[in-house]
């Protein structure tokens, strides 16, 4: 999961309906299915592989990797840095993503895949012989070292969803060097555990890092949970430290196919050269991989233009470039992923979370959202509808129900809630409250009689189509009387404020969106959209959301491998709005220099893979 912020980079009700699949299909099938959607047409060309070269890439303009430990806080749980970045160095226990699609790679995984026993509640993992790019071998020590770190560390580790892992964890038993059994406290769905949860696990060279300072010794300090809270500490604090990336010697020492050659604090430029003693079936053919990072979309296109970028990205708003760099030999292919977007509602924050928790206010809202128009004329056609928790492009995951708005474009819908409720609708003005009190007709528990309609509504205005849309959302709620008082701020701005909320309380803001990219999109850990650490209670990412009901939802969609537990909760919760949904426009319109090789189809877990890329040049 990555909390996402710029476009660049591109987190009427049917009754009864439902998907035509049939009743008994199952999230397997439904998995296989993900990643098909907008597939792009490999453009096919005869070219003669060149052995080498450097090959670079453009990350999102304002963004830089910012984190190479890979227990990684919320403040930090960027894609740019994860996606783009640490994975290449330290890859998770178990791969998801293939050919593009959200299955399981068996082949890229560290292990072999789990064997179950005791009822399905223990796994059984065997790791391949795989060694760390100093030579010692990857261990069973490696992984219980990670999973030691995040269950003293829990309250700071962005992956974290209360009951699940490293919660649901009864036993660990460490066989041997290269073996060990996890046993839960529930037979969870086979899928569900792979996808969401063991592809949590990611190895870390426990003889190198369990150390609390610099120069102090290698020891087993997160044996215990004080130890495991200091070694933690440490690391975070070498992690923050960026300038010393291209030299700290913890960083040096890798298992996944790439490894860092250097790091330019200023700008977060980055080289990372091939790890010869990578053990994975696909070696990096390219000499040097490059992530250039940019202060600007402008500044990004005039270095694609230049020819000093390989792979890099069109802004939405100059999709009339398109042909002129077909014609210059360039592949241009949108980039499809599984991705949600919404506005978050504050929860948390006194007096206005007593208006933002009444789901007849939030119905009112979302119906201020004209999400055709949006897409038609802010996005140039390059975003879909999301009108639930479940991306529209995984396939049979997404049911028919949630494939339509039911709080569709309306004015008058909004208004006819308002006034059902206790208001006095002012268009071009403020409503406010005239009937105070808890019954079905009036405002609700905690409004009072004068309280006026008005939010916060906190924007990011680093692209011309969040602050379009952010203009017309304000405007339809000044026509329906809800005041929405603008505050546009740049996204490090936004990422800080939304950072510390749900943590920190209250969040002081009502409604927060970046609204040009996603605000969440399913890639590991959360590869299945069954909505731990997004919706569930205590969660970081939806401004303090908790429903006992959802909770239970989403706990069934771990137990039960039918597609009926998944249609429960996304049916439920589109019709709940924990946040206000918006278009996802697609993660970004991709350009490919002719020369680079390898990276069509693009994933839909919005990972890149350069050890697959090779030049013709």
């Amino acid at each position: 999961m990555r909390v996402l912020a710029t476009l660049h980079r591109l987190r009427h009700a049917r009754k009864g309906g439902r998907s035509q699949h049939p009743a008994r299909a199952t999230l397997l099938a439904a998995a296989v299915a993900i990643g098909a959607i907008g597939a792009p047409t490999v453009i096919a060309r005869t070219h003669t592989a060149k052995a080498g070269g450097i090959a670079t890439f453009a990350m999102t303009a304002g963004f830089k990797p910012v984190w190479i430990f890979p227990v990684v806080n919320a403040p930090n749980d960027f894609y740019t840095s994860v996606n783009d970045f640490l994975n290449q160095m330290y890859p998770p226990l178990y791969a998801i993503g293939k050919g593009g699609q959200d299955v399981f790679n068996p082949a890229r995984s560290l292990a072999y895949p789990p064997v179950y026993s005791n009822g399905g509640r223990t796994v059984t993992i065997t790791l391949k012989p795989y060694l760390w790019s100093d030579g010692h071998p990857l261990t069973s020590r490696d992984v219980e070292f990670f999973l030691n770190l995040i269950t003293a560390n829990k309250a700071v580790w962005a992956n974290y969803a209360p009951g699940l892992i490293p919660d649901s964890i009864v036993r660990s038993d460490w066989i041997s060097s290269r073996k060990f059994s996890l046993t839960f406290t529930h037979a969870y769905s086979h899928l569900w555990l792979l996808y969401n949860q063991l592809s949590e696990i990611i190895p870390l060279p426990q003889f190198l890092w369990d150390k609390t300072t610099a120069a102090g010794p290698v020891g087993n300090f997160d044996a215990s949970t004080k130890g495991a809270v200091a070694v933690y500490k440490f690391l975070a604090a070498q992690s923050a430290d960026t300038a010393a990336y291209g030299s700290n010697p913890l960083w040096q020492v890798v298992d996944g196919p790439w490894v860092l050659k250097d790091y330019v604090p200023a700008t977060g430029e980055s080289t990372l050269v091939p790890n010869y003693r990578y053990s994975g079936p696909i070696h990096p053919k390219l000499s040097e991989f490059r992530i250039l990072t940019f202060t600007s979309a402008t500044a990004e296109y005039d270095a694609l233009r230049g020819g000093e970028v390989d792979y890099g990205y069109l802004p939405i708003e100059d999709v009339s470039l398109i042909p002129s760099l077909k014609q210059q030999g360039y592949a241009v292919v949108p980039w499809q992923w599984l991705a949600i977007n919404y506005m978050k509602v504050d929860y948390t924050s006194p007096p206005t979370k007593n208006i933002t928790d009444k789901l007849y206010i939030r119905q009112a809202i979302a119906h201020l959202i004209n999400q055709p128009l949006y897409i038609r004329a802010i996005f140039h056609g390059y975003a879909t509808p999301d009108y639930g928790p479940v991306p529209q492009s995984a396939g049979t995951l997404a049911d028919s129900f949630e494939r339509h708005d039911p709080y569709s474009y309306s004015i008058s819908a909004a208004k006819q809630l308002l006034r059902a409720h206790g208001w006095s609708v002012n268009p071009n003005g403020t409503d406010t409250c005239v009937r105070a009190g808890t019954s079905a007709t009036d405002c609700g528990a905690g409004i009072r009689t004068g309280t006026p309609l008005k939010l916060r509504f906190l924007y990011g205005n680093t692209t011309l189509q969040v602050t379009q849309m952010a203009e017309a959302i304000q405007s339809a709620g000044s026509q329906a009387g809800i005041t929405l008082e603008p505050q546009p701020h740049n996204d490090t701005e936004l990422y800080a404020l939304e950072g510390r909320c749900p943590m920190a309380p209250p969040c002081n803001w009502d409604l927060l969106t970046f609204s040009g990219s996603a605000m969440w999109n399913f890639s590991s850990p959360t590869n299945l959209p069954t909505g731990e650490g997004l919706f569930n209670t205590g969660a970081l990412y939806a401004g303090g959301y908790s429903d006992p009901h959802t909770d239970a939802l989403i706990n069934r969609t771990h137990l039960v491998t039918s597609l009926s537990a998944m249609y429960a909760y996304e049916d439920y919760l589109t019709r709940q709005l924990p946040v206000i949904y918006l278009p996802v426009p697609v993660l970004q319109i991709s350009v490919i220099s002719r020369h680079l090789h390898g990276v069509l189809p693009q994933s839909v877990l919005q990972e890149i893979d350069p050890a697959n890329w090779y030049l013709t040049k």
